[in-house]
């Protein structure tokens, strides 16, 4: 019988070392993996977590500001179209992309060409205004009393200061001039818009 007892814990006491034993190794595992990781040149999972955490917040959208960004649209009177913005402005959060779209109708019969100049207003917000898909990369042309839609995607920095909550997306409509060899490449719409200011101040002047 005492034999029995005697065997019985020297059982549990065997038992209860390979338990211990195998509660530190299973804690050991954790440094040895690192260590590993460390000697390999290999990025751990607490490593990879970080540089994840890091990554949203170096790309993240700022949740907690509000930023309200006005569009104004306006069209050259040699120009024969409507243009105009589906909203006059939209609350935006800074590191969010958001699309817009704008609407333009030729009124006239007769194929035009235009260009969009964009602005921003204050100009200390335009380097933080980015536009990703915008009508005025390209040329604009309507055929006579044709109508089109045109996207404008858009994001407002997290880098915007901090006293800049509101701006305003400016653009101005001009006509490409046309030739009798079509569209003139050297006939920008600001040298256009700045003929056309210019004819009617000798008009002013011809009246005086």
């Amino acid at each position: 019988m005492a034999d029995n007892r005697r065997k019985n814990r020297r059982t549990t006491l065997l038992l209860s070392l390979v338990v211990v034993a195998m509660f530190g190794f299973g804690f050991a595992l954790v440094p040895l993996y690192n260590l590993f990781c460390q000697i390999t040149g290999t990025q751990s999972l607490a490593q990879r977590s970080e540089i994840g955490k890091i990554a949203q917040v170096a790309d993240g959208v700022d949740d907690s500001r509000w930023v309200t960004v006005k569009f104004d649209t306006t069209v050259n009177p040699n120009l024969p179209w409507e243009f105009n913005a589906e909203t006059t402005k939209m609350r935006v959060h800074p590191g969010r992309t958001y699309e817009i779209n704008f609407h333009a109708r030729n009124r006239s019969s007769a194929s035009v060409t235009g260009q969009a100049i964009p602005s921003v207003a204050p100009w200390q917000a335009t380097p933080y205004f980015s536009k990703m898909e915008c009508f005025c990369f390209n040329k604009q042309r309507l055929d006579g009393s044709q109508e089109t839609t045109m996207p404008l995607r858009f994001m407002v920095s997290t880098d915007l200061p901090q006293e800049i909550n509101s701006l305003t997306l400016s653009y101005s409509f001009m006509r490409l001039k046309e030739g009798e060899q079509g569209e003139k490449e050297s006939d920008s719409p600001q040298l256009i818009a700045a003929n056309d200011e210019k004819r009617s101040t000798d008009n002013i002047k011809r009246l005086d």
